[in-house]
């Protein structure tokens, strides 16, 4: 189920809501971790191609050489480290007004070309040409062609002074503009300092919070391995061979409807490979399915003797009804029941905080807590190992105490053996 999780890296909803938050923290780390696995695969197929890329251009016959340094590195220069370099506010104002004077230049002559072309339209039609003057006006021709050639003297100056005025107005104005756009770029520059100083906030957040994850993990692990080492110690915990029953006794039949007499050979016991199995959203003839061809030939739900049903073993029931017969017991009152969603089981206890439900991973012929690293050949055995060690890693120690029976009439695993 585990696995399944991080090959999709996608968990359902109604699932995540099983899991406690030590469970939720250790689901985290391992999804982090094949995160971490696929982005360096990722890297490492990018570094191969990049090679080959430069492999290929060598074989062109095309290089790029880099000056060499005192030390024969690749010689750097890093703006700013010199004193006589300039601030990057001073380099970015020095280029905007470059580009601003250049700017204006080009519209003033711009606008200079357009009224030169303008008065000579203008002006044009007073010129007389030579054949149209008559002889005997030629005196008088003379006159007004030099007064016209003054009056038009006055106008060209006049229109020259006027244009050089309207030049010089557009320089200033479009000298403002170059100025409002530079305060804006300033603070808009600002604007970004402050952001980058919110993100900088951020970041160091969020590397207390990446530490704080990275305890957390470590102290799970060590803690994991503690527990490990004491179940070895109590000898609670069976070695996962080929063979489950080998030394199980001639089982019992299943105590309600039908009698069912399962024979445990000598052989590991493997699971149907019929049976696909999903992550969740499973349909409950679907579980009891995979419980009768899966489960029961493992004796999953029986003590350890195998004589009958443990008192702490329930069907197929929802979330609320585990917690409304666990609701008046004491802390460390427990059951395991089916889960509805899932191929695997869920641990419920009472504690001092409330109730908390642990899934329980029933793949690759084991039991184990989700995200917790023991091993179980048996659900009962899973059990008597929390009887006498902690649950969580939390500071209160939290242990299974008392088992919760059958409440009702008729049990609720009936069709699960029937």
């Amino acid at each position: 189920m585990l696995q399944q999780i991080l090959t999709d890296m996608y968990i359902e909803p109604e699932l995540l809501a099983e899991l406690n938050e030590e469970q939720k923290q250790i689901l985290f780390f391992k999804m982090r971790e094949e995160q971490i696995r696929r982005w360096r695969e990722r890297e490492a197929q990018l570094e191969k191609e990049e090679a080959a890329r430069v492999k290929v251009k060598k074989v062109s016959g095309k290089a790029v050489s880099w000056m060499k340094g005192l030390d024969d590195d690749v010689w750097v220069w890093v703006m700013g480290e010199h004193s006589d370099d300039k601030t990057y506010d001073q380099i970015c104002d020095e280029i905007m007004a470059e580009r601003a004077a250049v700017q204006a230049q080009i519209e003033a002559e711009k606008l200079r070309a357009k009224k030169e072309v303008e008065l000579e339209k203008r002006f044009s039609g007073l010129y007389l040409e030579p054949d149209q003057v008559m002889l005997s006006e030629q005196e008088i021709q003379q006159k007004e062609q030099k007064r016209a050639e003054e009056e038009l003297k006055k106008l060209e100056l006049e229109e020259r002074r006027k244009a050089e005025e309207e030049l010089r107005r557009l320089e200033q104005e479009r000298k403002k503009q170059i100025y409002i756009s530079l305060k804006e770029v300033q603070s808009s520059k600002q604007t970004h300092e402050e952001e980058d100083k919110e993100w900088q906030k951020t970041l160091q957040k969020s590397k207390a919070a990446d530490m704080r994850r990275r305890s957390l993990a470590k102290q799970t692990i060590e803690d994991h391995r503690r527990r490990s080492v004491k179940a070895l110690e109590r000898g609670h915990v069976a070695a996962m061979t080929k063979a489950f029953g080998t030394t199980n006794p001639t089982p019992v039949p299943a105590p309600k409807p039908k009698p069912r007499n399962t024979t445990n050979s000598s052989n590991a016991i493997s699971r149907k490979g019929g049976m696909r199995r999903s992550l969740s959203t499973s349909s409950r003839d679907h579980i009891i399915r995979w419980f009768k061809e899966e489960q029961l030939p493992l004796r999953a739900g029986f003590q350890r003797d195998q004589t009958r049903i443990a008192p702490w073993f329930h069907g197929i029931i929802s979330r609320e009804q585990a917690e409304e017969l666990l609701k008046e017991g004491e802390p460390g009152y427990f059951l395991v029941r089916v889960s509805e969603r899932i191929f695997g089981y869920v641990l419920s206890y009472r504690s001092s905080e409330g109730i908390k439900h642990l899934l329980i991973d029933a793949s690759e012929n084991c039991y184990m807590l989700l995200g917790d690293q023991i091993r179980f050949s048996s659900l009962s055995e899973l059990v008597e190992y929390h009887e006498v060690e902690p649950l969580s890693s939390s500071e209160v120690e939290e242990y299974l105490r008392c088992a919760c029976g059958q409440k009702a009439a008729s049990a609720d695993y009936t069709e699960l053996f029937s």
